[in-house]
C-alpha cells in the first residue's frame, strides 16, 4: 500500500470538517487522488494515535489556515473507488463534522488547490458530489439551529 491511500489492505478511516462562516461553507479543490482537482470539504486520512477531533482540527488547519471548533458529527459515509479491472483503488470511511471558527480568513494550504466559500445557493457552480451536498446541506441546517 502506498501513502496515498491507494490499494489499501483495509478501508481507511478520514475525517473532514464543514466550516460555515455567514451563511457560506469552504470547499477545498483537491490535490490529491480519488477526485483530483474536484470540489469538497476540506479533510483527509486520520493519523496513526490522532483522535477524531484532532484529525479535523489539524486538517481544516493544513487545507484552509483556520483553527476551529469541532462542533458534531454530521454524517459517517464510505467512499469506495475501483479500478478498472474491480480491484479496490481507494475505500475510505469518511467522517464528517460541523466546525466553528472565529473568522472565514481562509487561505489555500497542504495538498489542497484553491479554497473557496461558497452559499447554499453557489453548490450547483461547483459540481459538487451528491453526498457532499448532502452533508453541506445538513451542516446548513444545523448551522441554522445553533447547533
Amino acid at each position: 500500500m502506498s501513502n496515498s491511500g491507494e490499494y489499501p489492505t483495509v478501508p481507511l478511516v478520514s475525517v473532514g470538517g464543514v466550516v460555515i462562516f455567514d451563511g457560506r461553507a469552504a470547499l477545498i479543490r483537491r490535490g490529491n487522488e480519488p477526485r483530483r482537482g474536484e470540489w469538497s470539504i476540506p479533510g483527509g486520512k486520520l493519523e496513526l494515535g490522532e483522535s477524531l477531533v484532532e484529525g479535523v482540527r489539524r486538517e481544516v488547519r493544513e487545507e484552509i489556515g483556520l483553527e476551529v471548533e469541532v462542533v458534531r458529527l454530521i454524517e459517517a459515509l464510505d467512499r469506495v473507488f475501483r479500478d478498472e479491472k474491480g480491484r479496490v483503488r481507494f475505500h475510505y470511511v469518511i467522517l464528517d463534522y460541523l466546525c466553528r471558527a472565529s473568522s472565514a480568513d481562509v487561505c489555500v494550504g497542504g495538498d489542497a488547490l484553491d479554497v473557496a466559500l461558497v452559499s447554499e445557493s453557489e453548490f450547483e457552480r461547483y459540481e459538487l458530489s451528491e453526498s457532499v451536498v448532502r452533508v453541506l446541506r445538513k451542516a446548513f441546517e444545523m448551522s441554522r439551529r445553533g447547533e
